[in-house]
């Protein structure tokens, strides 16, 4: 079972997908304007004390990122302290290398901040934009995590595989200074992803999207169980959740559930979900669901119940949704980095 109290290293971030947000009329903001947007509210997390910010990368018209390695880097140049990751890299659809060295790069000009989150993605856009068969997805992410953890021992590498050109003895370069680049695996809910990543010796990272926070700890204790199986370390595990804060629950629901409900519509008609409802939008806002929203009292207490639960080293508030406008985004950082990071850290004391 987890420690039941805080871990020393608690990191609480904040994360986004760069989601192209609506103007005071309800139009779309210009994906340009959206990125400049972004690292305005990464400066504001840096200046209130937020652990971490977290950019994904999408291939798609809703969504500005396509690139979070370049994003990354004009909030590195414009921050101090903050630490700068993916959320997530799709590692399948790129090339193992090249993403080490743009992470590797960006650890150089952070002064050590940056990290990586690898992840198969929840979209497939990349696949037929990069010239990738969606029929090889298992076996396009397992090659290139194989790579990528030879790749992070920084010394000169052999690897042949499938998916990309075999290597003989070659250095990557730049190097990091440390000599390790800080690197998570992002899983959605599979057992068998949760023991990759231990095999790995890598931090765990659990995207709770749906469903109560605390189904997930099996996860969690399945990690853990296949850590010390396979002889390794214990290893952060971290849980990225979707949410938005105001003054009142009443007001964040109000505020997130028009832009919330057009996105759920538009993803699960590609998908075939069924339409969003309001009933069940209020149910995932509630104590038992996956939505972080509400009060800073209220957030504040639901994460702190999923560290708990989870024995969480890190916990990252997915604070864009949809076309939620970026100074309810900005006001939702604020509180966040103000009264929610010092409430949950005084809880978990």
């Amino acid at each position: 079972m987890p420690d039941k109290t805080a871990p020393a290293a608690l990191e609480l971030g904040l994360d986004t997908f760069g989601d192209v947000t609506a103007d005071a009329a309800g139009n779309a903001i210009p994906q340009p304007q959206v990125l400049r947007n972004v690292v305005a509210q990464a400066r504001l997390a840096d200046e209130l004390g937020v652990d971490f910010i977290g950019i994904g990368e999408h291939h798609r018209e809703d969504f500005a990122v396509s690139a979070p390695e370049v994003v990354l880097a004009a909030i590195a140049g414009q921050t101090e302290r903050i630490r700068l990751g993916s959320a997530v890299t799709v590692l399948s659809s790129d090339d193992p290398v090249r993403v080490f060295q743009r992470f590797s790069t960006l650890d150089a000009l952070s002064n050590g901040r940056a990290e990586v989150i690898l992840g198969r993605g929840s979209f497939i856009e990349s696949f037929p934009l990069f010239g990738f068969d969606l029929a090889d997805y298992e076996n396009l992410f397992e090659e290139k995590l194989n790579l990528f953890a030879e790749l992070l021992k920084e010394e000169p590498v052999t690897w042949q595989g499938s998916t990309r050109a075999p290597l003989s003895e070659q250095r990557v370069f730049p190097p990091t200074e440390s000599g390790r680049l800080r690197t998570w695996v992002g899983v959605g809910g599979s057992p068998q992803s949760v023991v990759r990543a231990a095999h790995y010796g890598l931090p765990l990272m659990l995207a709770i999207i749906g469903g109560a926070p605390v189904r997930f700890a099996p996860l969690a204790d399945l990690y853990r169980r296949a850590l010390d199986q396979f002889g390794g370390e214990p290893q952060p595990i971290g849980a990225h959740s979707p949410g938005h804060l105001a003054e009142t629950d009443e007001q964040a629901r109000e505020e997130l559930w028009p832009h919330y409900s057009v996105m759920q519509a538009r993803i699960g008609a590609e998908r075939g979900w069924g339409p969003a409802s309001r009933d069940q939008f209020e149910h995932d806002a509630g104590p038992d669901g996956a939505l972080f929203v509400g009060s800073p009292d209220t957030v504040a207490r639901k994460i702190a119940q999923a560290v708990t639960d989870l024995g969480l080293t890190r916990f990252d508030l997915k604070y864009s949704t949809g076309t939620l406008p970026h100074d309810r985004l900005m006001n939702s950082i604020e509180l966040y980095g103000s009264r929610v990071i010092p409430m949950v850290r005084d809880l978990l004391a």
